[in-house]
């Protein structure tokens, strides 16, 4: 019998340490309440779990993820090459994708990260309408991982 889908997430998110639980889940209510339309498209992979936010069902069209290891949390901008980053706090050089550390949720909210926000989503392939309705999907889970908690210090 396969759980409901935020059953499964809740117990994917568990296996980290209390803290990185707690920023997971701060995190994700604020992209939640910021892309209320998008769908969120969940991975828990071997090196990470990561909760896309796509306008549909593709993965190929998300915008955004959170991925999250026992050392700590990112928000990727998946078609973020093309963001203008005045004040370089976008990491990676790659041709598609930049990133941003997450320390605290409130990065999320600061006017610097919300621009770039922005511009990520009036320049996504497929824009989000915030007239769809949230759905959260299960892609994949893989049957080994790596430990989503630190390791014990002696």
């Amino acid at each position: 019998m396969t759980l409901p889908a935020e059953k499964q997430l809740a117990g994917f998110i568990a296996k980290f340490e209390q803290p990185m639980q707690r920023l997971i889940r701060a995190a994700r209510k604020r992209m939640r309440a910021r892309l209320s339309g998008a769908s969120e498209l969940v991975y828990d992979n071997y090196n990470f779990l990561v909760i896309g936010y796509a306008p549909g069902e593709r993965a190929s069209e998300a915008i955004f993820s959170l991925a999250a290891q026992a050392k700590g949390l990112t928000l990727f901008f998946l078609q973020g090459a093309s963001v203008p980053d005045p004040r370089g706090l976008l990491r990676g050089a790659g041709k598609v994708v930049r990133s941003i550390r997450l320390e605290t949720v409130e990065v999320l909210d600061t006017p610097e990260v919300r621009t770039l926000m922005d511009a990520a989503l009036a320049r996504a392939r497929v824009p989000i309408s915030q007239a769809s309705k949230h759905r959260l999907m299960i892609r994949a889970v893989s049957a080994k991982q790596r430990p989503r908690r630190a390791a014990n210090r002696r």
